[in-house]
């Protein structure tokens, strides 16, 4: 279980980079466990990769690592690996290629049209390829971002309460936070029958992955939804 740690360090530095990479490296460990050979021959998508920690972690480990995001906000050390930019609400998937495997981590719920984007995934996919999806669903503790725990008391009051307390944020809800249910995703998923749930788990505690099988219950319990899909 990462969270305490993750919790301690974010309270200590912030989201700085070690952060994520502490995200990313357990993330690695969870696609491991569940049968992804990491390593040279996988070709990668980091897909909203934002600095490029996750991305360049697969790199390092030796993988075929494509970053692709709105902008090119990479760290200096990935500036000169294959980018390309895309708007995941409106462009077309087409431009960025088929892969083994496709990171989106922390995105999808900064996504205006997230059904889309589960329907357009598949065509980033090998035959058989792996798509990991993890994002904050809404009803979490940390569903609201930086304006949480005021989320629970909806998209208006919520960040108003918030802001009065004089308290900066850069998450607006319905501008770059959208929100998202486990249940209705894995509907979603289920209904449109292009991807298949090979695993599920809360992110940062996959030990306890039988909390995702509790309806209602699992979306105050993760914090952070992590899927395993497999493309069909």
């Amino acid at each position: 279980m990462i969270l305490p740690q993750l919790i301690g360090r974010a309270l200590r530095h912030g989201d700085d980079p070690e952060f994520y990479r502490m995200q990313a490296q357990d993330a690695v460990r969870w696609l491991e466990s569940r049968g992804v050979r990491v390593g040279p021959g996988l070709s990668v998508l980091d897909l909203g990769c934002g600095h490029g920690v996750f991305g360049g972690m697969l790199r390092d480990r030796g993988c075929a690592v494509t970053f692709a995001d709105e902008a090119n906000f990479l760290l200096e050390k990935f500036r000169g690996e294959p980018f390309k930019a895309i708007n995941l609400d409106r462009d077309d998937f087409g431009s960025l290629g088929e892969h083994d495997l496709v990171i989106c981590s922390n995105v999808f719920e900064h996504l205006s049209q997230p059904r889309r984007f589960l329907r357009e995934s598949c065509r980033l996919l090998k035959p058989g390829g792996r798509l990991y999806l993890s994002w904050t669903n809404w009803l979490s503790p940390w569903g609201g971002h930086e304006f949480s725990p005021w989320h629970y008391l909806g998209t208006r009051l919520g960040p108003r309460i918030h802001d009065a307390r004089g308290k900066s944020r850069f998450h607006k809800p319905g501008v770059n936070l959208f929100v998202t249910h486990i249940g209705r995703t894995l509907r979603w998923i289920d209904e449109d029958g292009t991807l298949a749930i090979e695993a599920r788990a809360p992110r940062y505690y996959t030990e306890l992955a039988f909390l995702l099988a509790l309806p209602v219950a699992r979306e105050f319990l993760a914090w952070n939804c992590a899927l395993l899909l497999r493309r069909k």
